[in-house]
């Protein structure tokens, strides 16, 4: 057990060697870093234009020491996006770093071409400008690099950031809006730190990295000031292998609000979010003046593997303290309706089955010269999803969000069946998308 009370199982790669200087992570007394916004530019065409460049550069996680990390705009992650529904928006991309990258919108609707995949690398040096549309309802979705065989390696090492898309429902919807002060951005990541403080790159699981100190918004023992009665955080799952299973220490319940893609239909009060990488969750908190209470994750259930402990599915740890001043400003009533939308399934005029076996989709491994499938835009489609591995995976549609129509045959229950982009695939499940 670390000093973050995680259970690492002995098979989970080489334990962590022990941390230069203090313990990090035994007191929750570092202020959360909040994102800056972005700045933009609005062209004469009216194209609100947006900068990053992905570069090098040094960070202090542990006390007293520089850790080399990558980040954008900066040494480690990078700032928000935001922009609105209807927007034509521009992102000129700069890699200052010494090898290719990408950048890829995760969430978001737009051209092909504009996507930022691994077909589409910046070259070292090199710069990249897309621009597309906004098109699609309100949501918090996030850009991350997605170069081939790189993409894991390029997120651990810093680069993520959150693109916020405002639109009237979300706008109108009553929720906690005060960027950084009632509306909280939350990047969770694990990492890795070898003896000299550094980051560790070698795999540790099956398929990747589990690193056994956790941070939010890249800081380990952050602490976020409540000023309001409620508070909503708009939690990513920026891991690159490790699903995380949210609770409030104190057992409380909290209201979800949205998904991946956007607002759900009505506000649904749980107590347990379990967010795969990738995934998003917004949450509203209630406080009470005075008080304090832990944002955790708990074991998350990964449906039936043989060996849970292997993948982090025995971990627990905490992750963001919230704590609320003696004077809270009064917040309003969440509303009982957010928003209504849907697709029709008998308007579905063709239906997919992709079973994941091993490293394989449908028995074929990736490869970008060949192209398997082809849609029509505009089209809608049934997409039947199953996981034949006896280890844990998560699903992504690139362009694209989804409902998940029924699980086995039964209907998601209520964390999934808002808009999604991404979702994890318990073994041996069908969902149909």
């Amino acid at each position: 057990m670390d000093s973050l009370g995680i259970r690492r199982p002995a098979d989970a790669g080489t334990p962590p060697a022990e941390q230069p200087g203090e313990e990090p992570g035994e007191t929750f007394d570092q202020a959360l870093p909040i994102p800056p916004l972005a700045p933009s530019r609005i062209d004469e065409d009216g194209t609100r234009v947006f900068e990053l460049t992905a570069q090098e550069g040094t960070t202090t996680f542990l006390p007293g020491v520089e850790t080399s990390t990558w980040g954008f705009n900066g040494s480690h992650l990078g700032p928000t996006l935001r922009a609105e529904r209807g927007e034509q928006v521009a992102v000129e991309v700069t890699n200052e770093l010494d090898e290719p990258t990408s950048v890829h919108w995760h969430g978001m609707h737009l051209p092909p071409e504009m996507d930022g995949g691994p077909h589409q690398e910046v070259p070292a040096g090199g710069t990249w400008r897309p621009t597309w549309e906004i098109d699609q309802a309100g949501a918090t979705l996030w850009y991350h690099p997605h170069p081939h065989g790189k993409t894991e390696e390029h997120v651990y090492r810093g680069l993520a950031g959150m693109f916020i898309i405002d639109d009237d429902e979300t706008t109108a919807a009553g929720l906690p809006s005060a960027y950084g002060v009632d509306d909280i951005p939350v990047i969770v990541q694990d990492k890795e730190f070898t003896e000299d403080g550094q980051l560790t790159l070698y795999p540790s699981g099956p398929s990747g990295i589990l690193g056994s100190t956790v941070m939010a918004n890249g800081v380990i023992g952050a602490v976020q000031e409540v000023t309001t009665e409620h508070v909503r955080l708009r939690v990513l799952n920026g891991s690159t292998l490790r699903t995380l299973g949210f609770e409030l220490s104190d057992g409380r319940s909290f209201q979800m609000v949205a998904s991946d893609g956007g607002l759900l239909r009505t506000p649904f009060e749980t107590d347990h979010v379990r967010l795969s990488p990738g995934e998003r969750a917004e949450i509203v908190v209630a406080m009470e003046p005075g008080t304090e209470v832990m944002l955790r994750s708990v074991e998350p259930y990964l449906g039936e593997i043989p060996d849970p402990g292997a993948v982090g599915g025995e971990d627990s740890f905490d992750v963001l303290l919230l704590r609320a001043a003696d004077e809270l400003a009064p917040s309003p009533e969440l509303p009982t309706t957010l928003t209504d939308f849907g697709l029709d399934e008998a308007d579905a005029t063709v239906t997919r089955r992709f079973d994941l076996d091993g490293y394989t989709i449908n028995g074929a491994s990736m490869d970008m010269n060949r192209i398997d499938e082809v849609m029509d835009l505009g089209a809608t489609e049934i997409w039947e999803v199953v996981n034949l591995n006896p280890f844990p995976h998560n699903f992504h549609i690139h362009d694209v969000q989804f409902e998940i129509l029924s699980i086995d045959g039964e209907a998601p229950p209520p964390d999934l069946a808002g808009r999604k982009d991404t979702f994890y695939v318990e073994t041996g499940r069908e969902y149909r998308l």
